[in-house]
């Protein structure tokens, strides 16, 4: 499994339709599901956790805070193929807390032991944990510290850091991707301080040049936002992260594929705007990226849609 550049699991984003899109970019980046509660799988919810094995490799995102569920829900994974599972213990969303798990978890590191713990017995896979570096007022380095022991003493050995902390009441969960400060140095501290623990870093990472200046100090890098604001960012992953020798296509060499797979997915039935809408961001940077984006939102929705609006959306670049 690669685990040097993951795509970060984002709600409403990271489905099925977009992971096939990230594996046109990207053959080597490590893709999350968006974050599934166990509750879901353990009342046989399993239309949530299908995908084609162009995906893989692939990790399943879990979120609740029962260990007989959360093992049950590892097991289904695994046994419906995913390449690893992950626990989310940073989700600060309002939903996510009312349920009692995601980053609600961190106050009480004992518990997430608990159940980081249950995971890892129950299956063969992989198991590792999405968290922050602090929540609310417990945002110490020493409690950094118990936080990460409490998981490595579970017997996990992979963690993904967001460098911030997660403020449970009057920040909304986009405020909390912003507000909080990156302290990417305890992040370091951590890696210093469990060698043998795979350190995943995320938070404010935006271009593949950080990414690399990152590795040098950590195991991993997750994006996410970057992604959704610039999707060609993954094109470079596989040359540049991974050494792979292979040529970075450009734009338009990709927007043939994204046709076709636009194609594709026409036939099994899916609305094409669930497949454009991760495309929006493909010609950021590039002189006339806001009338591509311009031209895909207003027709992307129409009931007439075809693959090739994203040519239309590509010539309607070039007009003054």
């Amino acid at each position: 499994m690669h685990r040097l550049f993951s795509v970060a699991p984002m709600v409403d984003v990271t489905n099925s339709t977009f992971r096939r899109m990230a594996r046109i970019l990207s053959k080597k980046a490590l893709l999350y599901t968006e974050m599934i509660a166990a509750d879901a799988l353990c009342h046989e919810k399993y239309h949530l956790i299908d995908f084609k094995d162009e995906e893989l490799p692939l990790v399943l995102q879990l979120g609740g805070n029962d260990e007989a569920k959360l093992a049950k829900a590892s097991q289904i994974g695994e046994k419906r193929g995913y390449s690893a599972i992950n626990l989310n213990a940073g989700c600060p969303s309002d939903k996510v807390q009312s349920g009692a798990f995601g980053a609600v978890l961190m106050h009480d590191p004992k518990k997430l032991q608990s159940l980081v713990k249950a995971m890892i017995e129950s299956v063969s896979i992989p198991v590792s944990v999405k968290t922050r570096i602090g929540v609310d007022e417990k945002d110490s380095f020493d409690f950094t510290v118990e936080l990460v022991s409490s998981i490595y003493e579970a017997g996990c050995r992979e963690i993904t850091l967001h460098a911030r902390k997660a403020w449970l009441n009057g920040l909304s969960p986009k405020e909390n991707r912003t507000i909080p400060p990156l302290d990417y140095e305890r992040v370091y501290a951590i890696k210093s301080m469990f060698p043998d623990l795979h350190v995943t870093i995320n938070g404010g990472i935006t271009s593949i040049e950080e990414c690399k200046a990152q590795l040098q100090k950590v195991d991993g890098v997750m994006l996410g936002r970057s992604i959704i604001d610039n999707p060609y960012l993954l094109a470079f992953v596989d040359r540049e992260i991974y050494g792979e020798d292979v040529e970075v296509k450009t734009r338009d060499e990709l927007l043939a594929e994204f046709v076709e797979l636009a194609k594709v997915m026409q036939q099994e039935g899916t609305a094409l705007h669930h497949l454009f809408r991760h495309l929006l961001g493909l010609y950021q940077g590039i002189r006339g990226a806001k009338r591509f984006r311009r031209h895909l939102s207003d027709y992307m929705t129409s009931p007439t849609v075809q693959p090739a609006l994203l040519f239309e959306a590509r010539e309607a670049m070039e007009r003054v």
